[in-house]
C-alpha cells in the first residue's frame, strides 16, 4: 500500500472551475478504491457551503501556525467524507486567505494564498506523523511544495523518503509574481535555489520551481508532453522541460463513468448502450425540443460545450458554421461563456439562423449531459488542448467528435477510415477555417451513410478511458519512484 498525499486547488464537487477538479477527484477515488492510503488536501474557500457538509475538526490541527517572515499565518484542518468515495478530504481553513467568495482572486495576494496552502499541506503531514510516499501536486498552485521540502522542511526526516510528482494541467498558467514576494514566502534564505535569471528579471515562477524540484513531472496527455517541449507550445519553459525529458511523462486523463455513462445517466431523456442505441434518438428529440428547434432524427445535429476563450479555437469556425447553417438543413447547439467576442459571434449566429441554432450563454450541467447524449457530432476545434474531457464523454455517448489534432485530442480520437471501418472521429491537421470546414464536411457526408455512421458510433462507444484504466499509469509511476 502506498501513502499518497494529493494537493489541489480544485476538487469535485467542492470547488471547480475546470477539468482539474474532475481529474483530482477521479484519480484519488480510483487510488482509494484499490486500497491505497490517499489523503486529499483542498483550501476551504468561502464559496464552499459549509451547511451542506458534515465538517469535523481534526483536533490536533486547530490554529496551527505557519511562521513567515515577520508574521505568522494560522490555519485549521477540517475533514468530511467525499461523496461516493471510501475516503475523506482535508480542508485547509485559513479565513484570511481563503474565506472570500472566489476560488481564485485578484486581491494581490495569490502568492500568499497558495504559498500558505503548500506549507499547510506539509505541516499537516507533520502533525499527523504521516510520511507520504508521494506528494502529488497539481498545477502552479501547489508547485512550491517540492521546493519547500528541499528548503524550509529539509530538516525533517519524516520526508526523507517522500517523492514529489507535479502534474501540469495547462502550461499556460504558471503562477508568475514579482521577485519581492520571495521574502513573504519565507524563501529569502534559499534564494540560491531559485531560478536566478527570473530573479534578475524581477520575478518568480511557481510552476517553474515545481518543474525543477519535483522528482517527476507529468502532464495530461502523451502528445501534450511532446508539444510543451517545443518552442511554439512551451510557453517559455520548453528548454527546461527538454532538460527534464527523462522525468517527464504524459498520462491521458481518465473519465468518471459513474457520472458520464449513457446507460445510467439520470440527466438524459432515455438511457442507451452500444448494443441498443434506440434511446439516443429519444435523447436527440428531447434536446431539440428543449432548445426550441424543430427537426426529425435524420437532420444532423452538432453540439459544443466549451469555455469561450482563445485556447478553444472558436475563430476558425466563424466562416464554416455560417456557411453550413446557410446552405444545409442542420442544427447547432452551443453551451458556454467567456470572451465577449465569441459570445457575440454565437449570439449573431443564433439571430441569423433562429430555426437552426441555439446558443445558451453560461453553463448548466443537465444541458451539458443532454448535448452529449442528443447530438450526432461534437465540435472541439481547440488551438491547443492539454487533454480535454468532452471528446471522451462524446465517444462514450456515441456522439462523434470533430477535433483538431493537438494534445489529448490527438491521443483519444482516431481518424475515421471508411475503407477499414476503423476510427472514432474526424481529425483535422491544420488549425484553419479550411481545416475545420473539411472535417465538418466529412462528418456530414458520413452521417448520410447509415451503416458507416453506426460503425463509427460503436467504435467510439467501445473505447475505455475510465480511471480504472488510466489510473494504473499513475500508480505504476508512483511505485517506480518509491521502488515499491
Amino acid at each position: 500500500m502506498l501513502r499518497l498525499c494529493l494537493a489541489s486547488s480544485e476538487f469535485t464537487p467542492f470547488a471547480k472551475t475546470g477539468g482539474l477538479a474532475d481529474v483530482a477527484a477521479g484519480l484519488s477515488r480510483y487510488l482509494a478504491d484499490i486500497g491505497q492510503d490517499v489523503r486529499v488536501f483542498l483550501p476551504l474557500y468561502g464559496t464552499i457551503d459549509r451547511r451542506d457538509l458534515a465538517l469535523t475538526p481534526v483536533e490536533f490541527l486547530q490554529n496551527a501556525v505557519i511562521p513567515f517572515e515577520g508574521r505568522a499565518e494560522q490555519f485549521s484542518v477540517l475533514t468530511t467524507p467525499i461523496p461516493d468515495s471510501p475516503h475523506s478530504i482535508y480542508f485547509v481553513d485559513c479565513p484570511q486567505r481563503f474565506g472570500r467568495n472566489a476560488i481564485y482572486a485578484s486581491d494581490g495576494d495569490e502568492h500568499l494564498r497558495f504559498g500558505t496552502f503548500c506549507r499547510a499541506v506539509i505541516q499537516s503531514c507533520q502533525h499527523m506523523g504521516w510520511a507520504p510516499d508521494i506528494i502529488h501536486c497539481h498545477d502552479w498552485h501547489t508547485a512550491l511544495i517540492p521546493l519547500y521540502l528541499r528548503s524550509l522542511y529539509e530538516w525533517d526526516n519524516l520526508f526523507s523518503e517522500t517523492r514529489t510528482v507535479l502534474t501540469i494541467h495547462n502550461l499556460a498558467y504558471q503562477g508568475l509574481f514579482p521577485a519581492d514576494v520571495v521574502t513573504e514566502l519565507g524563501l529569502d534564505a534559499y534564494r540560491r535555489l531559485l531560478w536566478q535569471d527570473d530573479l534578475e528579471q524581477g520575478r518568480i515562477n511557481f510552476l517553474k520551481m515545481g518543474i525543477v524540484y519535483a522528482d517527476a513531472v507529468t502532464t495530461v496527455s502523451r502528445t501534450y508532453a511532446d508539444e510543451i517541449r517545443t518552442e511554439g507550445s512551451g510557453c517559455g519553459l520548453h528548454e527546461l522541460l527538454q532538460s527534464r525529458s527523462d522525468h517527464l511523462f504524459g498520462i491521458v486523463n481518465g473519465v468518471d463513468y459513474g457520472q458520464w455513462d449513457p446507460a445510467t445517466d439520470p440527466l438524459i431523456e432515455a438511457n442507451y448502450t452500444r448494443e441498443d442505441l434506440a434511446g439516443k434518438k429519444k435523447c436527440k428529440t428531447a434536446l431539440l425540443r428543449e432548445m426550441g428547434l424543430r427537426a426529425g432524427p435524420d437532420v444532423p445535429t452538432l453540439g459544443m460545450v466549451t469555455r469561450l476563450t482563445a485556447q478553444k479555437g472558436i475563430e476558425i469556425l466563424y466562416e464554416p458554421l455560417s456557411e453550413m447553417l446557410g446552405a444545409l438543413d442542420v442544427r447547432l447547439i452551443v453551451l458556454g461563456s467567456g470572451e465577449e467576442r465569441y459570445e457575440s459571434f454565437f449570439t449573431r449566429l443564433e439571430s441569423a439562423f433562429r430555426a437552426k441554432m441555439c446558443f445558451y450563454r453560461g453553463f448548466q450541467n443537465r444541458l451539458a449531459h443532454m448535448i452529449e447524449a442528443g447530438c450526432d457530432m461534437f465540435l472541439m476545434p481547440s488551438r491547443f488542448e492539454p487533454c480535454g474531457l468532452n471528446q471522451m464523454y462524446s465517444l462514450k455517448y456515441g456522439t462523434v467528435p470533430i477535433v483538431h489534432r493537438t494534445g489529448g485530442l490527438a491521443d483519444t480520437v482516431e481518424p475515421w477510415d471508411a475503407e477499414t471501418g476503423r476510427g472514432t472521429g474526424f481529425v483535422f491537421e491544420h488549425h484553419t477555417p479550411d481545416g475545420a470546414r473539411w472535417a465538418i464536411g466529412e462528418a456530414l457526408r458520413t452521417f448520410g451513410e447509415p451503416t458507416a455512421w453506426r460503425q463509427l458510433i460503436r467504435n467510439g462507444m467501445a473505447m475505455d478511458y475510465s480511471w480504472s484504466r488510466q489510473g494504473r499509469a499513475y500508480l505504476s509511476l508512483f511505485a517506480r519512484l518509491c521502488d515499491k
